[in-house]
């Protein structure tokens, strides 16, 4: 099913000069995903077709990071994304909660932290009883956690990207940290940053693709372009697609009667 949006990007804030994706490449950037494997796999699939309707580019698809935690399948999403990579050029770029799922293997507090932001939906769906889960002390867990999740998928997120080049775009998870050099970014503020980012008015060495901060919609203030439209929450996983001086959206969306359907814009 394909349903127009209303509207694709907000008014920039302030003029900027125009910016360009590498020529010859078309880059497919998706947000947070957090767990909704049912919105990812339908979005997958959208991709696959319109890369294969469009004119014939080199193609990189990025995932923002956040894969992981408060939807009901961050499992499934892992191995979906893994999977597809053997097929296509899908690169990893690491978020906050992968950072506190890895962590959290060693790390007690950071467990009980990330147990508390969506990590429970996260170890559930490796397969853990609910009952057996409401038993279990931290140090129980995380020897439970060692067994149940493959060394694979930890090998996976543990080798994701800080932060990409495409062009004129900077593609990261939650943002930078105004005037500081890219070199010399801190992976804290790569992956946790938020207000100081949000609140920058200005321009960057790049427009920064990023994820992290929920909005209703695709937010562009002309220096930044938010991608996270909090699947987990609202059903509406979304994917920025750059080529060229263009700019468009593809949504998994899920509708209100629960079928889950494709809605466009800018083409």
């Amino acid at each position: 099913m394909i349903r127009s949006l209303a509207k694709l990007f907000s008014s920039p804030a302030a003029e900027v000069p125009p910016v360009r994706a590498p020529e010859g490449e078309r880059w497919y950037v998706i947000g947070d995903i957090h767990g909704r494997r049912d919105l990812f796999e339908t979005l997958v699939e959208a991709i696959e077709s319109d890369d294969a309707g469009s004119a014939q580019a080199r193609t990189t698809v990025v995932l923002l990071g956040d894969l992981v935690d408060r939807g009901p399948d961050s499992a499934g999403v892992i191995s979906l994304a893994r999977d597809w990579a053997t097929r296509r050029n899908v690169r990893l770029i690491a978020g906050n909660h992968e950072e506190m799922f890895l962590e959290s293997f060693k790390d007690a507090e950071t467990l009980r932290h990330f147990l508390r932001h969506g990590g429970r939906e996260t170890v559930l769906s490796y397969g853990l009883a609910k009952d057996r889960y409401a038993e279990m002390d931290l140090a129980e867990l995380q020897a439970v956690m060692t067994e149940i999740v493959p060394a694979d998928d930890i090998a996976y997120l543990r080798a994701a990207e800080e932060w990409i080049e495409a062009g004129d775009y900077l593609l990261v998870h939650a943002g930078i940290n105004p005037g500081v050099p890219l070199d010399e970014q801190r992976r804290s503020d790569l992956l946790w940053i938020r207000e100081r980012f949000l609140r920058h008015d200005g321009a960057f060495s790049h427009v920064v693709v990023h994820g992290h901060t929920i909005f209703d919609d695709v937010h562009d203030t002309g220096f930044r372009i938010g991608i996270d439209t909090g699947a987990y929450r609202s059903g509406r996983l979304t994917a920025l697609v750059l080529e060229g001086s263009a700019r468009r959206i593809i949504q998994a969306v899920q509708f209100d009667d629960g079928t889950i359907g494709i809605e466009r814009n800018g083409e």
